[in-house]
């Protein structure tokens, strides 16, 4: 088996067989972290192709010391989502939806979607308390801005975005980082 730092160093050099063991190891749990920003099976097909895309064209702007390969590739995908979810194209598609949409959207609202455990976040978050399970939940799993998080949640801006460090903080803490 190859060890992993030997498969990224390749995928930087551009090496095809690389890519692809690097995108079966990591497509499913990539996409399960979009679909649950952009809950459309078809986009998040896409956007997670984006990703690897993306990834693939700007590998060498990855290091291993500032943070995992996978953690990387996740922050792509959820700016990816985000971007997509800001587009014009998706806000006048949501323009005239069916009720089943939102209410999804309901039904999650108080918990982690389970394409999120996939990759076993879910129950690292919920060693959190509740206002940290929120707030993280809002901001990198459902890709709210910190503006859009102080509505829902009803807190100043100022408490979101100190709540956020101290929160991420905790989860840096959890994972021993």
């Amino acid at each position: 088996m190859i060890n992993q730092e030997l498969l990224i160093l390749q995928f930087q050099q551009k090496d095809v067989q690389a890519y692809e063991k690097l995108y079966n190891a990591y497509c499913k749990s990539i996409a399960g972290v979009i679909n649950t920003i952009v809950k459309n099976p078809e986009v998040t097909e896409e956007i997670t192709q984006d990703v690897f895309l993306k990834a693939w064209n700007n590998a060498a702007s990855y290091s291993p010391s500032k943070g995992r390969f996978f953690t990387w590739l996740l922050n792509i995908a959820r700016n990816a989502a985000i971007d997509h979810t800001r587009s014009k194209n998706f806000k006048q598609s949501k323009q005239n939806q069916t009720t089943d949409f939102f209410v999804d959207i309901l039904e999650t609202h108080d918990d982690l979607n389970s394409s999120t455990n996939a990759i076993g976040l879910k129950d690292i978050v919920y060693k959190l308390g509740e206002t940290c399970k929120s707030l993280i939940e809002l901001l990198y799993f459902r890709g709210f801005t910190q503006v859009e998080a102080s509505e829902e949640l009803n807190m100043p801006l100022g408490t979101i975005k100190t709540k956020n460090k101290i929160c991420v903080g905790q989860l840096r803490s959890i994972l021993g980082l």
